[in-house]
């Protein structure tokens, strides 16, 4: 393009002893990443935009953690809390979260850059799309403030990939990665298990729209927390009796929770460990809803063989969690947990392929996948013995 031939994928250097597509692959990069491409795609117009969007995604890849902190910051000051209904002026946002003008004007411009909030003629503030988002969705705002405590985590990730010892993330979710039910304190439980509620609701609509539970009498959630999923599932199948298993903890303050949602009459609720104890039988629906993630394939496997173990022929299991894959939403999901996971000591983002690996090898063989709206939050898969 600037006169100069490109070099020859046949470069006596390319990897040697490799196909034709990983030279060619190897050329290409070499090319990409030369600074005469780049300045050259630069002055092309039809190529222009492409070297744009390129340099655009790599530097939203290395600021991503200050905006996270911006988000963070935004959380904390309530900012989005004092827009939720009406505008204010800089007086108004300064009064509300107690900074300076300066340190505001900083705010409110890193804010509007990353279109959480946008400022109108008349020089009031309003959210943006995003901002809205978060400001009606109680869930969001706790999973901002809950991952400071991974970002503490990751701080040095390269030592986090080289150790295996305990973190402030594992901690938290401590029943991840235990095969031992009873290691696990009520205030710990307690602390997991109400997040999880508030972060509950999306994945609910999804599986939801994915899966019709009407044709089911009884539907057993498995480490189902509160119940918050359960309840969901009940206000549009009046007629599904409820169970729920986890902790016995977890599965004492789910049948207050449940009582307090006036369900007590169709819920049922069973306290023990997965891996230590039988899973209650009688439920021809089975729910494993982000349960499977947190566990590494060994627990993971033997919570597959518990659940086949409950049930009999024609009911089903259903599977509700991230899902990795080929497509942008499902690759930016494996992008995202894996590393969530490292912090948390356990569990992977699993492809439904490796999902399917596990089911046959706890002994399903009837093995379906369900479409979901927004599969970076989840996918859905089904399994029959």
């Amino acid at each position: 393009m600037d006169g100069t031939a490109p070099a020859s994928p046949a470069r006596a250097d390319a990897p040697q002893g490799q196909g034709l597509t990983a030279r060619l692959r190897a050329w290409r990069n070499r090319m990409i990443g030369s600074d005469r491409f780049q300045r050259t795609v630069a002055r092309v117009p039809l190529l222009r935009g492409i070297a744009r969007r390129n340099a655009r995604d790599l530097f939203r890849l290395n600021a991503g953690f200050l905006y996270t902190q911006v988000l963070l910051a935004c959380v904390e000051l309530r900012l989005f809390d004092t827009l939720r209904d009406s505008g204010k002026s800089e007086t108004a946002l300064a009064a509300e979260t107690g900074l300076s003008r300066a340190a505001l004007a900083r705010l409110l411009t890193a804010a509007q850059g990353l279109k959480l909030i946008t400022r109108l003629k008349d020089g009031t503030w309003w959210l943006a799309d995003l901002g809205a988002v978060v400001a009606h969705n109680p869930g969001i705002a706790a999973m901002i403030r809950h991952h400071a405590m991974v970002y503490r985590d990751l701080a040095d990730p390269v030592a986090l990939l080289r150790s295996t010892g305990e973190t402030e993330t594992s901690r938290f979710w401590a029943y991840a990665g235990q095969m031992d039910g009873a290691s696990v304190d009520p205030e710990r439980a307690e602390a997991y298990s109400r997040l999880m509620h508030l972060s509950q609701d999306l994945i609910a609509a999804e599986v939801l729209s994915a899966y019709d539970f009407a044709r089911h009498r009884t539907l057993l959630d498995i480490g189902g927390g509160d119940g918050t999923f359960l309840a969901e599932v009940a206000k549009s199948h009046p007629d599904l009796a409820l169970w729920l298993f986890d902790l016995p903890p977890v599965a004492a303050g789910a049948e207050t929770a449940m009582a307090a949602r006036g369900l007590a009459s169709r819920t049922r609720t069973f306290g023990g460990s997965f891996f230590d104890d039988p899973l209650p039988r009688g439920a021809d629906c089975l729910s494993l809803v982000r349960v499977l993630c947190d566990h590494d394939d060994p627990a993971a496997l033997a919570l597959l063989k518990a659940a086949r173990a409950a049930m009999r022929d024609g009911d089903v299991l259903v599977i509700a969690e991230p899902m990795g894959g080929t497509d942008d939403d499902r690759r930016f999901a494996a992008a995202y947990f894996e590393f969530y996971f490292l912090a948390m000591r356990s569990g992977h983002c699993r492809t439904p392929e490796q999902i399917t690996t596990l089911l046959r090898a706890a002994g399903f063989t009837r093995i379906g996948r369900r479409r979901t709206a927004m599969p970076l939050f989840t996918g859905v898969m089904t399994a029959r013995v």
